[in-house]
């Protein structure tokens, strides 16, 4: 075989391979929208006589105020100390309140969905994450060369930090609805707006660095996400168990919704320490590309655009946890600090590689 032949043979497999990664890609989608649909049964079916449980436990606690914080019985002589319940003490220090029941509140048919639609999602993420192999092998280099495969890559392992949290028994399957619906349009984005055609990177991308840089970076974002969902839902429980305290009457959507997660205390928590702990390897994302920048321009900083709006989402996120540390800032405000540090690197993300020139930008979207 000549080496033009080869050349040739070797191009059409890679056209094979990109053409089979595109094909995975939508068929994760179509599984993506399967299971969103399965986690919209999981709230509908799910019951609703077994919510109303914060509204109930703030009751109580408001009338056990003045009781004894410890009952001592008589057991067959015995001394027997009754175990108080446990609840997640608020930020504030104001609200002590039970999370809630789930997504499926509690009921068995609720939870079929939510068993079925956490199947579809991980059926969805196996196909996905072949896509992404897939245009990988297409190129012979790491998948994540411009903004579609950035895209792809990050949706893929944004659900996979989802299905991780849950291996690890975290309550966190209330997240699946919010998460297949960004992942879709995260897809949707990606194989329209953004899809660049398999081709190889210019020389300057041409190093280990990428697979190191790039990858936490894409890391990084994914933990984020999950923190900016979690803040988001604090906010709105946040409220909604404010309005119960001071005796107001919620709607019945926030009785059938917002009842069933998580308690406002567990939502700050869960954001604060995804945060908190992805924060170093940020900041080892930002050392690593000043690195790669001294190798492939000669120079460790130069305030490109990607590198100014990189150090400003640090910013934000070292603002918003030392804002955790202070007394002042907790609860709401912080969580306003947080929603702006992961606005940061969304548009550190699109904005800048969409609408402003820099060295970063001959990846093209």
């Amino acid at each position: 075989m000549t080496l033009a032949a080869a050349t040739e043979l070797a191009a059409a497999t890679n056209e094979n391979l990109a053409n089979i990664s595109n094909t995975l890609i939508y068929s994760a989608m179509a599984v993506y929208t399967l299971a969103f649909f399965a986690y919209i049964a999981e709230w509908l079916f799910g019951s609703r006589s077994k919510v109303g449980r914060t509204a109930a436990a703030l009751t109580a606690r408001t009338a056990a105020k003045t009781a004894p914080a410890v009952t001592v019985q008589k057991a067959g002589g015995t001394a027997v100390l009754e175990r108080p319940e446990v609840v997640v003490r608020a930020v504030s220090g104001a609200r002590d309140v039970p999370d809630g029941p789930g997504a499926h509140g509690g009921d068995e048919q609720g939870d079929l969905y939510g068993r079925i639609a956490i199947s579809l999602t991980v059926l969805a993420f196996l196909i996905e994450f072949g896509g992404v192999l897939a245009r990988a092998f297409s190129v012979q280099r790491a998948p994540w060369g411009n903004m579609y495969e950035f895209n792809i890559t990050f949706s893929t392992v944004a659900v996979g930090v989802y299905l991780s949290l849950l291996a690890l028994k975290k309550n966190v399957r209330w997240l699946g609805l919010f998460l297949t619906t960004t992942v879709l349009l995260d897809l949707g984005l990606a194989v329209t707006v953004l899809y660049t055609a398999s081709d190889q990177l210019v020389p300057a991308l041409h190093s280990y660095w990428l697979y190191i840089h790039v990858s936490t970076a894409i890391f990084c974002g994914a933990v984020f996400y999950v923190g900016a969902v979690g803040t988001i839902l604090y906010l709105f429980k946040d409220s909604y168990e404010s309005k119960l305290a001071s005796g107001g009457k919620p709607g019945k959507f926030a009785n059938s919704v917002l009842d069933r997660l998580p308690s406002a205390a567990s939502l700050d928590k869960l954001s604060y320490r995804v945060n908190a702990a992805v924060f170093p390897l940020w900041t080892f994302t930002i050392i690593a590309g000043a690195i790669w920048a001294g190798d492939a321009w000669g120079r460790y900083w130069g305030w490109d655009p990607k590198e100014t709006w990189s150090f400003i989402t640090w910013v934000a996120y070292a603002g918003y946890l030392h804002a955790r540390a202070t007394a002042g800032w907790k609860g709401r405000k912080a969580a306003y600090l947080a929603l702006i540090a992961f606005a940061c690197w969304l548009f550190n993300y699109y904005g800048v590689n969409l609408f402003v020139s820099g060295k970063h930008s001959y990846a093209g979207v």
